[in-house]
């Protein structure tokens, strides 16, 4: 994405649009969620970034899960949910920016990953990581992805 000049963001309203995983996996019968930290604020957050060129939105989030986090799995290809926030650029200049949240079934986890020595990362249960990330919005698409999950579960038979 290009950068905008301090001119251009204050006569104008630019909205950025970006990619998340929402990572998750089964610990028992418990869902979990991956947060990690952000590099500047060292808030938690999930793993996100901007749109890359001749890549699939969903695609694209799966490599932030990878870089940001370190972990690989079933990414779906449809979001679950969006959230905004206002994203604080280079230059001081905050843009307000969309987040599309793509749920991502970790299967595997590296201990070692690009942005290691940058982030933390923490398996929250649903509660706890609805209270760990500031944005509303992102609160409520993890509650909303918990009660989708719980259902699924539901209503499948049990192994035998």
């Amino acid at each position: 994405m290009a950068r905008l000049s301090a001119h251009k963001l204050a006569n104008r309203r630019v909205t950025g649009v970006q990619y998340a995983a929402l990572p998750w996996r089964l610990h028992g019968q418990t869902l979990q969620i991956l947060l990690i930290t952000s590099r500047r604020t060292h808030r938690w957050i999930i793993p996100k970034g901007w749109p890359m060129d001749k890549c699939k939105p969903a695609v694209t989030a799966a490599r932030e899960a990878a870089e940001e986090a370190g972990v690989y799995g079933e990414m779906a290809k449809r979001p679950v949910g969006h959230f905004s926030y206002q994203k604080l650029l280079r230059d001081g200049i905050e843009m307000p920016c969309r987040v599309e949240v793509f749920p991502l079934k970790v299967t595997r986890e590296r201990s070692d990953w690009d942005e290691m020595d940058a982030r933390q990362r923490r398996w929250f249960g649903v509660r706890e990581a609805a209270a760990a990330v500031i944005e509303p919005q992102l609160k409520l698409v993890i509650r909303r992805f918990a009660a989708r999950v719980a259902a699924e579960k539901r209503r499948k038979p049990p192994a035998v």
